[in-house]
């Protein structure tokens, strides 16, 4: 008897993430080495992934570290063809690099806006302009934008991150559309509130997580492995007719449920 298909098996696939030095992009590249993925990690700073490399060929798998800073074109370039290089074909795209300023609108500088935005919304479009040409002469692949709650609502005092993450989520919708046809499709998942070293200040208010948690319809914020199982949807045949799309991860926060007392009767 045929064994079934695991639609969810990455075996033999190569992923290159962004931002994988800390946070979400370990995360991400840990679930995808969990299902079977070999890893292409970048880095501004090459030397600081020697921790998770290690991590990851711990687990059997492969793993690239390339050092790779997306506001520079250059490096961008330089990054894709070593990763081309290094691997021959690149099967999913993790596009994760971001940044963010704290600010009210009103503070915001020239420069940080474009730090933001050069980071979150033009890095992610080049890379994928980088890597995408390998995948639709293949005739398949998965990119993964990430994105946030705040690319479908907008949230004070991280105007230039709004801006960001709504454009990447029109942005992934316009790739979806043009290279559909090549078989490759393109998705952005959008983390709610998950605590990482950008928003760590604001966990150390408690009144401010209760806040949160009382918005949430889950109560509570995310944790790490909330995010597994998305991102391997996403990059595994399971979700091989999915395209264009915000996966929203976020507890249900953007329900817009509130817990205020209602008179009954």
């Amino acid at each position: 008897m045929t064994p079934p298909h695991n639609f969810f098996d990455l075996t033999g696939k190569w992923a290159l993430v962004t931002g994988a030095s800390r946070g979400l992009g370990q995360r991400f590249g840990r679930a995808l080495a969990r299902a079977g993925a070999d890893l292409v990690i970048t880095s501004r700073d090459a030397a600081a992934l020697g921790d998770f490399q290690a991590e990851i060929e711990g687990l059997g798998r492969r793993v690239v570290p390339l050092e790779l800073d997306v506001r520079d074109e250059a490096s961008i370039t330089r990054m894709a063809g070593a990763a081309y290089a290094a691997c021959e074909r690149i099967d999913i795209l993790v596009n994760n690099a971001g940044c963010n300023v704290r600010k009210p609108a009103l503070e915001i500088t020239w420069d940080e806006w474009n730090t933001v935005l050069d980071t979150n919304l033009r890095g992610t479009f080049f890379v994928a302009k980088a890597i995408a040409p390998g995948m639709i002469e293949r005739g398949k692949g998965r990119v993964i934008n990430i994105g946030s709650v705040t690319s479908v609502f907008g949230c004070g005092g991280i105007t230039p991150y709004c801006a960001s993450r709504g454009g990447v989520k029109q942005m992934t919708m316009a790739m979806a559309d043009e290279w559909g046809p090549s078989g490759v499709t393109v998705n952005c998942l959008a983390p709610g509130w998950f605590r990482t070293e950008q928003n760590k200040v604001l966990y150390e208010n408690a009144a401010w997580v209760e806040y949160l948690k009382d918005r949430i319809p889950l109560r509570r914020p995310g944790q790490p492995d909330d995010l597994d199982g998305a991102v391997v949807f996403l990059a595994s045949d399971a979700s091989q007719y999915i395209t264009g799309q915000t996966l929203l991860v976020d507890g249900g926060i953007t329900t817009g449920a509130t817990r205020a007392t209602v008179a009954e009767g």
